[in-house]
């Protein structure tokens, strides 16, 4: 594990990885440090398949969503007291922790850039389980993210937990096109701003 912020944070949250990426790729590291400033204690794991490249540096598919899951629960266990915990992650983070969300009791689920659908898609959403979500949820999105743009995400009929936060012109990783006139790091610095907020919400 990773940890970022003060030890002694009364609110904690926790990420997972995206399916490519490890916990402290470039945009893990930027998430987890910006929010961890906000007085939040910031913990971030690796699924088994990420700790196996680690190791020998072999590229590997993720896990069956069985593995995936009871690694959410273990690390939810592990850190204890659920209802002082917020969970997500980066993309494939995200969803499987929003399939653990409800039955783990944890105080909120946040996910950064959800995969509503495989890239060029759209009419093959995987959005069941979030229809009957009570979990309060954050999902931070880029505009344009080809696993579910905002024209397309707009009219899912989601549970009423949910709420978006729209990050304009971003692409799966929240980066925008140079023509857009917004950088990354701006972007990237709004989505760990919109999150501390949301946080805030969560624990007052």
């Amino acid at each position: 594990m990773l940890i970022d912020g003060p030890k002694g944070a009364t609110r904690t949250l926790v990420l997972a990885h995206g399916a490519g990426g490890p916990m402290d790729s470039p945009f893990m590291n930027h998430l987890a440090q910006s929010v961890a400033q906000l007085d939040v204690r910031v913990v971030r794991f690796e699924f088994p398949y990420m700790n196996l490249r680690r190791e020998d540096g072999k590229h590997r598919p993720p896990d069956r969503e069985a593995v995936l899951l009871a690694a959410w629960r273990e690390v939810v266990t592990e850190l204890g007291d659920a209802s002082r915990l917020v969970i997500g992650g980066k993309s494939l983070g995200g969803r499987i922790a929003s399939m653990i969300a409800d039955e783990t009791g944890v105080r909120g689920l946040v996910c950064l850039g959800y995969p509503f659908h495989p890239p060029g898609k759209p009419d093959h959403p995987r959005i069941a389980h979030l229809q009957r979500l009570s979990t309060p949820t954050l999902i931070v999105q880029g505009t344009r993210d080809p696993f579910g743009r905002r024209e397309e995400v707009i009219d899912y009929q989601l549970s009423q937990r949910i709420r978006f936060a729209w990050i304009e012109d971003g692409d799966h990783s929240f980066k925008p096109r140079a023509r857009s006139g917004r950088t990354e790091t701006q972007n990237l610095q709004e989505a760990a701003s919109i999150v501390g907020d949301f946080m805030n919400e969560l624990f007052n």
